[in-house]
């Protein structure tokens, strides 16, 4: 069986570390990490030491059971700021295109039941959720060509959401919302915000337009093609 010293200079190297990384982890002096692979003894550090090394803490103070553990070693100073995703709620269709920007025509190019592709969904939605592709760019830096955003038509919007709104003409557009209370006609009415401050704000009372849907998902494209 390997001593206990042999052993924290395993943990160390299995992790990667040095001396000095392995010390400032834990909270140890250098010269302390050292002793302890030169002469072992036992040391109040034991379950810092093997959490730091992603090993067994057991195995580390008697040598029993296997040196690995399920956890992952990391370098100290190394952000772990992402996790694994969840697996998707269920997919919905992604149908026809939006246009971040001015009001326009959103014309369906597919059939009643057919779509381009099938998106993963992440969120609890309505069996009558869809996707839809960004055009435009009234809602850069946030949103920008070619980025997918989950609607949901059974979601009531709350001041900061982003939705999906129609026009009179049929003319849909994705903005910012935010409600207004009432007008000087004592009318309740709300705004659509672009977050490109080149574009209009658009107002329900003056514009006659009505919410399509909340956005609930946004799938944002890193890399581009030309095929969007």
């Amino acid at each position: 069986m390997k001593t206990f010293a042999e052993r924290v200079r395993m943990a160390r190297e299995h992790a990667g570390l040095t001396q000095a990384q392995l010390a400032e982890a834990v909270g140890m002096s250098q010269p302390g990490i050292q002793k302890l692979e030169r002469s072992g003894g036992s040391s109040k550090f034991t379950t810092q030491i093997a959490s730091a090394c992603g090993v067994s803490s057991e195995w580390l103070a008697t040598g029993k059971g296997e040196m690995v553990s399920g956890s992952t070693p990391r370098k100290p100073g190394f952000d772990v700021n992402i996790e694994p995703v969840d697996e998707p709620i269920r997919t919905v269709p992604l149908i026809s295109c939006v246009a971040a920007g001015k009001m326009t025509s959103v014309t369906d190019p597919y059939a009643l039941g057919a779509y381009e592709k099938k998106v993963p969904v992440l969120v609890d939605t309505s069996k009558f959720a869809f996707a839809l592709r960004i055009h435009g760019d009234s809602m850069v830096p946030e949103f920008v060509p070619g980025d997918i955003v989950i609607i949901d038509p059974d979601i009531t919007p709350q001041p900061g959401d982003y939705v999906i709104a129609k026009n009179d003409d049929q003319e849909a557009t994705f903005k910012k919302y935010r409600p207004r209370g009432r007008n000087e006609k004592g009318q309740e009415y709300f705004e659509l915000v672009p977050l490109n401050p080149d574009y209009p704000t658009l107002r329900s009372d003056l514009d006659q337009i009505a919410i399509i849907g909340t956005v609930v998902q946004h799938n944002r494209i890193m890399r581009r093609t030309n095929k969007l």
